[in-house]
């Protein structure tokens, strides 16, 4: 553990990429300004996540307009010179992403004298573990541990088991969140077998049952649902990133993809039951605090075939997640309420 420094000192942090990418970063940056009260964090991100931020002393969002206004390297230019301007105490970056638009903003500070980190992403693991022949199934170092060891090279190393998460808003009442989609098709479960798994919910518990998702079309199929199974609520669609997350913080349990939803609820220390298909918590992406044992999957010689689901299943039947029955869900679900 790194001895707490004397000097107000301001350091910078960057992640662009998916909502989900993003809210990993928010409980390690937390942990980091828990143990470092003299330190701010400038956090540059996507426009539209500011919501992650909120609540957090001394960290402060900075809008990143990358299809707009930093787009391109001369947006990215603009957005160094903004930066720089408004916060000219930076010393240092923390480049969380490890991209070519973050390689590209972290050169601007580098020569102008700024020190920087960039994390370790793992990159022949995550390719040994994903390939189709002789893989190594063995756990990766976590997301969650590649972010602080880049806040340690820093000098800001902090405790793993150190409170990263926001106070929940338990009303007394249970709730069970569903979040069915993801990103890719891989990586998501059959809508009609998690509508076995609701209704198997519904006679089981008298819990409320909350469903979430993104996008307009998600909120169609999440309409259709309810009005096929009683009792369902639909929040997709109907609430900010902030209420979204105010409504998270009060669930009982959150039934995710290996997708936003898991983070989101991971927060508040939310347990998740997290459905895993092509994909795998062997890679690193298990929520903030959460439990491999809550992890709904099956073993497959050819899991896991992608590290983000983004690749087509190869055998072309989806097996890891039609055959994924919706009991186990049920039962991991049960067993946390």
């Amino acid at each position: 553990m790194g001895k707490k420094t004397d000097s107000k000192s301001t350091l910078l942090a960057v992640r662009f990429s998916a909502m989900g990418d993003v809210a990993m970063t928010i409980p390690v940056m937390k942990q980091v300004l828990d143990t470092y009260p003299d330190l701010t964090i400038v956090f540059v991100t996507n426009k539209n996540w500011g919501a992650l931020c909120k609540g957090i002393p001394r960290l402060i969002f900075v809008p990143a307009d990358l299809k707009g206004e930093h787009k391109g390297v001369n947006g990215l230019f603009r957005l160094f010179r903004s930066v720089r301007a408004q916060y000219p105490g930076i010393r240092a970056m923390a480049d969380l992403h490890q991209v070519l638009r973050s390689q590209i903003l972290r050169s601007f500070f580098r020569l102008s004298a700024v020190k920087v980190a960039v994390i370790d992403k793992g990159r022949a693991g995550k390719k040994a573990l994903t390939r189709k022949e002789n893989k190594i199934l063995q756990p990766l170092t976590t997301t969650i541990n590649r972010y602080r060891a880049v806040f340690a090279q820093l000098g800001y190393p902090v405790d793993a088991n150190a409170s990263g998460t926001f106070p929940r808003a338990l009303s007394g009442k249970q709730q069970i969140g569903i979040a069915p989609f993801a990103t890719y098709r891989e990586k998501t479960y059959p809508i009609s077998r998690m509508e076995t798994a609701i209704r198997q919910l519904r006679e089981q518990t008298k819990a409320d049952i909350l469903l979430f998702g993104g996008g307009k079309e998600e909120t169609l199929q999440l309409e259709a649902l309810a009005s096929r199974v009683d009792g369902l609520q639909v929040v997709a669609g109907k609430h900010s990133l902030e209420e979204e997350l105010s409504i998270i913080s009060g669930l009982s349990v959150m039934v995710s993809m290996d997708s936003a939803n898991m983070h989101l609820a991971s927060l508040f220390g939310v347990p998740v039951v997290s459905v895993w298909g092509a994909t795998h918590p062997s890679a690193g992406f298990m929520g903030f605090g959460q439990k491999e044992e809550n992890a709904v999957q099956l073993d497959l010689y050819c899991r896991p075939c992608s590290v983000f689901g983004s690749k087509p299943c190869f055998r072309g039947d989806h097996a890891c997640m039609e055959e994924l029955a919706p009991e186990h869900i049920v039962d991991k679900v049960m067993r946390l309420l």
